[in-house]
């Protein structure tokens, strides 16, 4: 069975507060330490916790360890962009003030990701830490941390131009895809005028209808810039600001119809862990798995109803445990949810079934994933791409014919199509071919999405109605609920002050360790 164990010691080195030691005195660290995260069910699982002796306390300074800042190196920029961003939003949305709870079930992410995130945030930005009367963390973030965070990170600074970039590149491949539709149309038009004008004979040529005169030597010059003209430099910023109509230039048609439009649910399982983290913290910390199931994919009711694996994801992403009732009914306590810096409505008892579910009305009642769409063109735009692609390949047809039946060497434009000619059979062949294997896996793709949307929904109808031993499940959950919200009034110690302005009381101090060594 793997694993995972954190602990770090704060050290007089770090800068999230400054402290001098009086002369001679001991420096006992204080750990802040997080338990084993084991891949099974663990069946208790304890808040990170602060343990210091007050005598201890009042003449010592605290440890920084080397894994809060080591070196000044900047620690934010060794996580994730997608993580980073998701606790720092969180961290927004919590006013500045949260404990790790709140990062994790308002981000959707793990227990150890978003306290990893907050030690990295805090020791980038300024923050630093308070500490409960029972021991709990708190991270606390000056109004200004993204500004200084993004003084102090090279790689924050540089993640805009690299989203230009990419950006760009996409745009670039959508308008080359199209440009590459106009293009080959006129060269294979193009060539086959050529052809036709240079089998006729040098008499007929001279101008046997009425003086007009044919030259067997075609030219065609074509400036790479006019296939540009039509090419919109402004596309992202016009389809942020695009109207409902939805309406697409034709090169934008072109590639959506072609290549579609990309996953409708990018991004989509990050909204899920919010939601689940978001549903568990508003409830309280304990659930019943019949109230997760609308936010996981459980295929079938009748299958599963007395198979509760389907929680287990949760459960290792949110640290829960699973608690026996008086009634033997199975409940999920997630502790590191139950406690947070910010005040929020928590659920009660007498809002089950349909009023609880329009009480809680800030969180979706079910996941529903969106599915996708064949292409987002209008019905004349799509019209007028199939009738080009269908114009070119009709011309790549002909033009084939033609290059077989020629008689001479071929020299400029024609020798120039004949050798890209497979290619251009390539793109007309693929213009129909891609879009039709597309749309076999488009139409099973969203059979699926509406299969397990169903699942879901019947799920969340049935919390709605709920039967008489669902109701007293949900109702043994509503009473085993506790939130604890950790205002100001908590606090017996902060990094941000000298520790002997902290006014502690070390008679007071020893009876509260004495209280939590017990409790332990």
């Amino acid at each position: 069975m793997a694993s995972i164990s954190t602990c770090f010691t704060i050290s007089p080195n770090c800068g999230l507060y400054s402290y001098s030691r009086p002369p001679n005195s001991p420096r006992p660290p204080i750990q802040f330490q997080t338990p084993p995260l084991s891949l099974g069910i663990a069946w208790k699982v304890r808040e990170p916790r602060v343990l210091a002796r007050a005598g201890a306390a009042k003449a010592s300074s605290v440890d920084v360890a080397s894994t809060i800042r080591p070196g000044g190196a900047v620690e934010s920029d060794k996580l994730p962009s997608d993580v980073r961003k998701r606790a720092m939003d969180a961290v927004d949305a919590c006013g500045g003030r949260v404990t790790v709870g709140d990062v994790a079930s308002g981000a959707g992410l793990k227990l150890n990701e978003a306290q990893k995130a907050l030690q990295a945030l805090a020791s980038d930005t300024s923050g630093f830490l308070e500490v409960s009367d029972e021991g709990d963390v708190l991270y606390v973030f000056p109004k200004d941390y993204r500004a200084k965070l993004a003084a102090k990170s090279f790689r924050i600074k540089v993640e805009p131009l690299f989203e230009k970039a990419k950006a760009t590149t996409e745009y670039l491949v959508r308008v080359s895809f199209g440009t590459a539709l106009i293009a080959s149309i006129v060269l294979v038009y193009t060539t086959i005028i050529a052809l036709l004008s240079s089998s006729r004979s040098e008499d007929d040529s001279r101008g046997r209808r009425g003086g007009r005169s044919y030259d067997s030597g075609f030219t065609f010059y074509l400036s790479p810039a006019d296939l540009f003209w039509y090419w919109d430099p402004y596309y992202y910023r016009r389809r942020r600001i695009q109207t409902d109509d939805n309406k697409m230039n034709f090169i934008e048609s072109i590639f959506s119809f072609v290549f579609g439009d990309g996953d409708p649910n990018q991004g989509i399982e990050e909204e899920r862990w919010k939601l689940i983290g978001q549903y568990i913290s508003s409830n309280g910390g304990v659930v019943t798995a019949e109230e997760l199931a609308p936010y996981l994919d459980v295929e079938s009711t009748g299958a599963t109803t007395n198979d509760d694996s389907y929680i287990l994801p949760v459960l290792l992403r949110f640290d829960g445990q699973p608690e026996i009732d008086e009634e033997g009914n199975i409940l999920y306590r997630f502790p590191s949810l139950q406690r947070t810096a910010s005040s929020q409505r928590s659920g009660r008892k007498e809002y089950v079934g349909r009023r609880w579910t329009d009480w809680i009305g800030g969180i979706e009642k079910f996941f529903n994933e969106r599915k996708w769409q064949f292409s987002k063109t209008s019905t004349s735009e799509r019209a007028m791409v199939i009738g080009l692609g269908g114009l070119n390949l009709f011309g790549i047809i002909i033009l084939g014919t033609m290059l077989k039946d020629i008689a001479v060497k071929p020299s400029g434009l024609i020798k120039f199509v004949t050798d890209i000619f497979p290619l251009l059979q390539i793109y007309a062949g693929s213009f129909f071919a891609i879009p039709l294997v597309r749309w076999f896996l488009v139409r099973n793709r969203n059979a699926q999405i509406e299969k397990r949307n169903q699942a879901r929904q019947l799920r969340a109808r049935a919390l709605e109605s709920p039967d008489v031993s669902l109701r007293r499940k949900l109702l043994s959950a509503r009473d085993m609920a506790q939130r604890t919200v950790i205002g100001q009034d908590r606090i017996v110690y902060s990094t941000d002050k000298d520790l002997i302005e902290q006014d502690y009381e070390a008679r007071e101090w020893d009876t509260r360790f004495r209280e939590i060594e017990k409790s332990d």
